[in-house]
């Protein structure tokens, strides 16, 4: 059980800190090299990267970390 985000003065939640990841990380993350990667993307199976520059990309940790947790799902679900 994840504990609630803390309330700001509005009431309203406080936002979460989310970051870039590049691919290298990527990699160890997800244990997929970076051919793999790229073909679960062109798959529609794996979060786009977000474009830096011209020859520059990074992921969202959020979203890769999402990616991770639904394999896991589906394999906990697999078992059952």
């Amino acid at each position: 059980m994840t504990a609630p985000r803390p309330l700001r003065a509005t009431g309203m939640p406080a936002p979460t800190v989310d970051y870039l990841i590049r691919c290298d990380e990527v990699c160890k993350q997800v244990a997929l090299s970076r051919s793999s990667i790229y073909a679960a993307i062109a798959a529609g199976d794996f979060p786009r990267p977000v474009q830096l520059g011209s020859n520059s990309v990074a992921w969202l940790q959020s979203e890769v970390s999402a990616w991770v947790a639904c394999r896991i799902a589906q394999r906990n679900k697999a078992q059952y």
